[in-house]
């Protein structure tokens, strides 16, 4: 009997630990807040940031403001992105949140990128947009729309996703993301610009084109 109660213990112990692996990205907070402290350098960190003490928490550590300043597009690619993260919100620390604004100019993109931390929701403010994502190996399915002002649209965590101005106007959007620090991986950046590189004959393979190809894609990324 003693034995059985064992196992059944051990089986529940398990299965609510899967629970909390499939449906918690980030551990749940243990206190009312954790405000980010990053003058405290010498702490070990866990998932976040060093907390504040309590007592000197202010109202400007959960405020920020400007979200409605238009960001410059004035780039390659035509976009630009304002971030709200924890380095912005100091008292996002631990709480699993954050969001951004992304402007576009005319046709401008926002080119196909991961984040590895955070699925994201996104809303179209002004103009037409086209979204997309791409499901995993070995589909590699391409699952797009296009967006008009108020339209909604999910890029789950992890997958690589991308957003276009389709219209003859600027365009805004507004996302949330399911992280205080989502991260970002732009594919081209990081195969053609990381650093060290990676050898020119690895990449040459990897996309069936000749060294002097990738030679010139690594200079045009190199410094991006």
């Amino acid at each position: 009997m003693a034995t059985l109660i064992t196992i059944l213990i051990g089986f529940f112990a398990a299965f609510n630990l899967s629970i909390l692996g499939v449906f918690s990205y980030e551990p749940a907070p243990l206190q009312d807040f954790c405000v980010a402290d990053p003058s405290n350098q010498g702490s070990v960190r866990v998932n976040g940031m060093a907390c504040k003490n309590p007592l000197f928490v202010q109202a400007d550590d959960f405020y920020y403001s400007g979200l409605h300043i238009p960001g410059d597009t004035g780039n390659s690619y035509g976009y630009r992105v304002s971030p709200v993260t924890v380095y912005q919100i100091p008292g996002l620390n631990t709480l699993g949140l954050s969001m951004m604004r992304i402007d576009y100019a005319q046709w401008g993109s926002n080119p196909p990128h991961t984040h590895p931390r955070a699925t994201e929701i996104f809303t179209v403010l002004e103009g037409t947009l086209q979204v997309g994502f791409i499901t995993s190996d070995p589909l590699n399915r391409l699952v797009t729309k296009v967006l008009q002002r108020g339209d909604v649209f999910v890029f789950p965590v992890g997958l690589v996703h991308f957003q276009r101005n389709m219209g003859h106007s600027n365009a805004t959007a507004i996302a949330a993301l399911s992280s205080q620090n989502p991260g970002v991986i732009s594919i081209t950046n990081s195969i053609f610009g990381s650093t060290p590189p990676i050898e020119t004959e690895v990449l040459a393979q990897a996309f069936g084109v000749d060294n002097k190809t990738v030679h010139l894609l690594k200079k045009k990324f190199i410094h991006v």
